[in-house]
C-alpha cells in the first residue's frame, strides 16, 4: 500500500546540487508567508540534507526548540523516507529564512500537521535521486531496486552501494515532482515510531551554550531595561549619575516608547561592561513615573465588574441553538454556578533575553524567539530599516508557552544596539520577566444548565465575561461560540460581555483552552452529580453516537467517538468506579482542542487541610501515528503537570493597574515533591497526525478539582485553589 498525499496544496519546490567536498545536497523552497518570492538577488533554496561521500546525514531543522522536541521529531520524518540509519544523521538549526522554508514559527501545536507531509517529501525525494544513480550506474531500471538503511540495492544482482558512494552521481539529477513520490507504508517504518532521545539532551547536560542566554559576540555589552510597573507608562523623571557613577557601566539612558504594548515602551536602559555591573546600576536609579490612564485598573475592580456584567442582559451572544429560557423554565432541575479563573504568567525559566548587534544600517540578533518573522517586522518598523537588513539567527528557548511569540524583547534588544553603537546583549530579570509578560487574560463565567427528568441536560448557558471593546476582544481574550457541549444539547447559548483592559494580553500554552477546561468539565461534573449520574457515564451519554459536531477541522468542531475512546481509555487505566480510602478520590475531565482529544483522570487525598495531588492518567489521540513517543509521552506529562501546578498555586493579581507578583516565591511553580506521576495512553485513529504541546493540558485542571470534590465535598470553582481546602 502506498501513502496518499493528504494536502496536495502544500507543494514543494526542490533541487539538487554537490555539497561542498562533494555529496549530494538537496534544497528546498516552500511557500509561506514570509518576504515576497523572487526579491533581487534572494536564493529561493536553502541546503536542508546533505549527504557526504562518507555516508553522514545532515538534517536541517526549520522551526525552533522550545523543548517541545520538534528538532528531533522533524528531521526523523525526513530520515524516515530518505531510508537512512537514524545514528548517522547529525542534525542542525535551520537559519530563519521564511522565503524558503515558510512558517519556522512555533505555536499552536501545528508544526507536526503542517510538517507531517512536507518534511517526508524532502526525505523521498532523497531516496529517489540515490535509487535513480544507482539505476544509471548498474543501467537497471530504477523500479528493480530498493534502499536499505544507508544503501541502494539490487536483489536481483546481488549488489549493494552506499549512500555516500552514490551521493555525487545523484547531485547531478534533477529532482523529481513531489507528486510523484511514493512515501512509506508506516508498517515499514524504522525511525518514526520508535522512541528516539532528543538531539539536544547529551549538551545540556554538559551545559553546552544552546541557549539565548548563552550567546556571546565580539565587543559585546550587557544591558537592562526597566519598564514602569504600569504597563506603557512613561518615565516623568530620573537623576541618571547614580547609574553611571557604577564601575563598569558605560550608557544610562532614558527611552521615550510608544503606547504599542508589544513594542517598544518608554524607560530606563543601563548599558555596562557585565550584565552584574548594568543591574547595579539600575538599582542604583531612583525613577519617578508618569501617570497612566490605567493606573486604577485591579484584580477587585475586575472581578466586581465582572459581577455587575452578570447581573445584566449579555452585550451579545455568539451561539444560539433552540430556545435555552424556554428549556429552562420548563426544566425539572436547573444547576447554576460561577467559575473564574485569574490572569496567569508565562514564567519560562530562562527570562527573556536576546543580542543584537547594529552596525551600518543594519542589525544581525540572536534570539529564542517562536515567532521570527514578525519579530522581524517589528524590528524594521520600530528602526526604520528594512527587513531584509535584518539577520536573525535561533538559539533554543529556555520554555516558551507562548511568551516568546511576541517580540518586545527583540526591538529593545536591536534599539539599544542601535543606541549605543555596540552588541548588547539584553538580559531580563526573573522580575522583569513576570511583571511585564503578556498574561493569560482572567475570565468570568456564568454557567447555568437545565435537567429532565431523566436527568438528561436540555439547555446550557454560558454568560462569559471578559476583556475587550465592542465587538473586539483583547489578545488571547475570545471564545469560540460552539464550545462543548454544542451540538450535543438542543438548547444552547453562548453570551458575552467585555471590559476595558490596560494589561497585556498574550497565548498561554492552550489559549482559552487552558481555563475553559477548568471551567466546561468542572461544571458538567456539577451537573453529572445533580443529576445523580456517575461523571464518566453522564459524558458518555452527552457524547451520544459517534459523529462529527461542525465542519472539519475548523473552530472548536470535534468528533464524539474519539473523545468517547480517549475517555474510555482513562477511565480503564485509572479503574475508574473502584473503591477509594475516606478523604481520596477520582475526578475526571475530557476537552478537545489543538486537534487534540484528550481525557484525563486526577487521584487526589485530602490531608490535615491540605491536599496530595496522588497520581494522574492521560488519554490521548493526535492521530494515526506518533512521530517519536519518547517525545511525546513527555509533552503528555509536562502538559499535564503544567496544568496542576498553575490550578494549584498560581495567579497574577493587578493593582493600582501594575502586576504585584515578582518572582518564584509569590508565583509558585510546581515542585517536584509535589508532582504526582502521569501515566500516559495513547489511542491511535484514522487521521492525519497532529501536535501534542498544547492539547493534554486543558482537561488536567477539570480532572484536579471534580477529585477534590469526590476526595471533600467541596467544589472549587475558583482558581487557584491555594488554600480554599484550608
Amino acid at each position: 500500500m502506498t501513502a496518499i498525499l493528504e494536502n496536495p496544496a502544500r507543494r514543494l519546490f526542490l533541487k539538487t546540487g554537490a555539497a561542498a567536498g562533494g555529496g549530494l545536497l538537496l534544497s528546498f523552497s516552500l511557500p509561506g508567508p514570509g518576504r515576497a518570492q523572487g526579491e533581487a538577488g534572494a536564493n529561493p533554496f536553502n541546503a536542508f540534507v546533505r549527504i557526504a561521500p562518507d555516508g553522514g546525514v545532515t538534517i536541517a531543522a526549520k522551526r525552533p526548540e522550545i523543548g517541545q522536541g520538534i528538532k528531533t521529531s522533524m528531521p526523523m520524518l525526513i530520515a524516515e523516507e530518505l531510508d537512512v540509519d537514524w545514528s548517522a544523521v547529525r542534525i542542525e538549526q535551520a537559519p530563519i529564512d521564511a522565503q524558503v522554508f515558510g512558517d519556522q514559527s512555533a505555536g499552536g501545536s501545528t508544526s507536526t500537521p503542517d510538517d507531517w507531509e512536507p518534511m517526508r517529501q524532502v526525505g523521498a525525494t532523497g531516496r529517489a535521486l540515490l535509487v535513480q544513480a544507482a539505476a544509471q550506474r548498474w543501467d537497471v531500471p530504477a523500479a528493480s531496486l530498493a534502499t536499505e538503511p544507508g544503501f541502494v540495492v539490487d536483489k536481483a544482482g546481488q549488489r549493494r552501494l552506499s549512500y555516500g558512494e552514490l551521493a555525487q552521481a545523484a547531485a547531478g539529477l534533477a529532482a523529481p515532482d513531489p507528486k510523484t513520490l511514493v512515501l512509506k507504508d508506516s508498517k515499514t517504518y524504522r525511525i518514526i515510531g520508535k522512541p528516539q532521545p532528543q538531539s539536544d539532551t547529551a549538551a545540556i547536560v554538559v551545559g553546552k551554550p544552546l541557549y539565548g542566554i548563552d550567546v556571546r559576540v565580539p565587543g559585546m555589552l550587557y544591558a537592562t531595561f526597566m519598564k514602569a510597573p504600569v504597563f506603557a507608562a512613561k518615565v516623568a523623571k530620573v537623576d541618571l549619575a547614580p547609574a553611571k557613577a557604577v564601575k563598569g557601566v558605560r550608557h544610562a539612558f532614558v527611552v521615550d516608547g510608544g503606547t504599542e504594548l508589544e513594542g517598544l515602551l518608554g524607560g530606563v536602559v543601563v548599558v555596562a561592561d557585565s550584565w552584574w555591573a548594568a543591574r547595579k546600576g539600575r538599582n542604583a536609579l531612583e525613577v519617578a513615573w508618569a501617570d497612566h490612564p490605567t493606573s486604577a485598573q485591579s484584580s477587585a475592580g475586575f472581578i466586581a465588574k465582572a459581577a455587575e456584567l452578570h447581573g445584566q442582559p449579555p452585550h451579545r451572544t455568539l451561539k444560539t441553538v433552540g430556545d435555552v429560557d424556554a428549556a429552562l423554565k420548563g426544566a425539572a432541575k436547573v444547576v447554576r454556578a460561577d467559575y473564574s479563573y485569574p490572569f496567569n504568567a508565562h514564567a519560562t525559566l530562562e527570562p527573556q533575553n536576546c543580542t543584537a548587534s547594529f552596525k551600518d544600517g543594519k542589525v544581525e540578533i540572536w534570539a529564542p524567539a517562536q515567532n521570527p518573522e514578525d519579530g522581524r517586522e517589528l524590528v524594521a518598523k520600530t528602526l526604520g530599516i528594512k527587513p531584509e537588513d535584518i539577520t536573525i539567527h535561533f538559539t533554543r528557548s529556555g520554555g516558551g508557552f507562548g511568551r516568546r511569540l511576541m517580540n518586545d524583547f527583540m526591538v529593545e534588544a536591536a534599539w539599544i544596539s542601535k543606541t549605543v553603537g555596540a552588541p548588547v546583549k539584553l538580559l531580563w530579570t526573573r522580575e522583569d520577566d513576570i511583571q511585564h509578560d503578556f498574561y493569560r487574560p482572567a475570565g468570568f463565567h456564568r454557567l447555568t444548565a437545565g435537567l429532565d427528568a431523566q436527568g438528561g441536560l436540555t439547555a446550557w448557558r454560558n454568560h462569559f465575561v471578559t476583556f475587550g471593546e465592542g465587538e473586539r476582544f483583547v489578545r488571547a481574550a475570545n471564545i469560540g461560540g460552539t464550545q462543548f457541549p454544542y451540538g450535543a444539547v438542543e438548547n444552547y447559548a453562548q453570551d458575552v460581555s467585555v471590559m476595558p483592559l490596560g494589561v497585556p494580553t498574550g497565548w498561554l500554552r492552550a489559549p482559552g483552552n487552558n481555563a475553559y477546561g477548568f471551567v466546561f468539565q468542572g461544571f458538567i461534573d456539577e451537573v453529572a452529580h445533580a443529576a445523580g449520574a456517575d461523571p464518566v457515564e453522564f459524558r458518555r451519554k452527552l457524547l451520544g453516537a459517534p459523529r462529527l459536531i461542525g465542519e472539519p477541522g475548523k473552530g472548536d468542531s470535534f468528533h464524539t467517538g474519539r473523545m468517547r475512546a480517549v475517555l474510555d481509555r482513562a477511565a480503564a487505566a485509572s479503574g475508574w468506579g473502584r473503591e477509594t480510602p475516606k478523604g481520596v478520590g477520582l475526578g475526571v475531565a475530557c476537552h478537545y482542542s489543538h486537534r487534540g482529544y484528550v481525557a484525563v483522570v486526577v487521584e487526589a487525598a485530602a490531608t490535615d487541610g491540605g491536599l496530595t495531588v496522588r497520581k494522574a492518567w492521560a488519554a490521548v489521540d493526535v492521530g494515526r501515528q506518533i512521530v517519536n513517543p519518547n517525545g511525546a509521552e513527555q509533552q503528555v506529562q509536562g502538559s499535564v503537570l503544567d496544568g496542576i501546578g498553575s490550578a494549584l498555586g498560581q495567579a497574577i493579581t493587578i493593582e493600582n493597574g501594575a502586576v504585584v507578583q515578582s518572582n518564584f516565591g509569590d508565583f509558585p511553580m510546581l515542585r517536584l515533591a509535589d508532582a504526582p506521576d502521569v501515566e500516559v495512553r495513547f489511542v491511535t485513529s484514522d487521521n492525519p497526525p497532529t501536535g501534542l504541546g498544547e492539547p493534554a493540558l486543558p482537561p488536567a485542571p477539570g480532572a484536579l478539582v471534580n477529585a477534590i470534590f469526590a476526595a471533600t465535598g467541596k467544589r472549587i470553582r475558583t482558581l487557584p485553589i491555594g488554600d480554599q481546602l484550608a
